[in-house]
């Protein structure tokens, strides 16, 4: 369904000079697959989704969606953004319906739609509230509800839920998979959460550095719905943790000097060993 080859993109500084965000990134998305992207801050994986998105243009290679061009938005793509964006004059109904309005359905019909919709996102009782009476977890919800509405074959979302606190992201991952696993849209998510990526996917792409390309690659083999304690992926997880920990490092030597390193085992292995002092 998504295509992306060779792939590099180069943005302009302000103070003079250029920097590349991503550079030769190749990958392929299946329809109805839930593929993740982790990495460092600054690696480029919120550019990659702002041009599939067709939000921005690459200097270098093609992307395609179904074959086609991916230059500009288009209806078959819909980005959910860490800041939900509702409109705080509007109610939740007026504001997952918005998109359908703008197509020009009928008050009826897209009412019908919206609620349809908002009762996936569990919110069927807060429809008539405004955005400040609602919590961050409901508003991102609502958004979620919104991009459903338009039905688009792709949902694009880049970290939705970086600003909830643990508990509500618990909550959110159940039930964007429950909505996963019955529309099988397809989705591109951006995340820094090991443990979410790992949780939701199928496959979770590490990228390096900047200028980001894509380091490794892991499926997720693990049974829906999926299970927090499920040893297979406590394995996939601690073997992202390991290919990420290089690109950290490589992060954090470029603000604090090359004398400092990331101890990967920081605990002693030893049970004589008092806990913690391997710290």
């Amino acid at each position: 369904m998504i295509e992306i080859k060779n792939v590099s993109k180069t943005f302009h500084q302000r103070t003079g000079g250029t920097f590349t965000a991503i550079d030769n990134v190749s990958l392929t998305i299946n329809k109805g697959e839930f593929v993740s992207l982790l990495g460092p801050s600054g690696c480029g994986k919120s550019t990659l989704l702002n041009l599939v998105a067709g939000l921005e243009q690459a200097e270098q290679g093609t992307i395609t969606v179904n074959g086609k061009p991916c230059s500009t938005p288009g209806p078959d793509r819909v980005v959910v953004f860490q800041e939900h964006a509702l409109f705080p004059w509007l109610t939740v109904l007026d504001n997952v319906a918005f998109g359908l309005k703008q197509k020009g359905i009928g008050k009826k019909e897209r009412e019908a739609l919206a609620m349809e919709q908002i009762k996936a996102v569990h919110l069927s009782k807060f429809a008539d509230r405004y955005p400040h009476e609602l919590s961050g977890g409901m508003k991102q919800r609502a958004a979620i509800a919104r991009a459903l509405a338009m039905d688009p074959e792709i949902l694009l979302m880049d970290e939705p839920f970086a600003a909830l606190d643990e508990q509500t992201r618990l909550i959110l991952h159940k039930e964007l998979e429950e909505i996963w696993m019955r529309t099988r849209k397809t989705i591109l998510f951006i995340t820094h959460n090991i443990r979410e990526a790992v949780v939701l996917s199928d496959r979770v792409l590490v990228m390096s550095t900047r200028p980001g390309t894509i380091k490794k690659e892991f499926a997720v083999r693990a049974a829906r719905p999926r299970d927090y304690s499920d040893s297979v992926l406590h394995h996939v997880e601690a073997s992202v943790m390991e290919a990420l920990a290089d690109e950290l490092e490589k992060v954090v030597k470029e603000e604090m000097g090359d004398e400092y390193s990331i101890k990967k085992k920081p605990l002693s292995d030893s049970s004589a060993d008092s806990m913690g002092s391997g710290i």
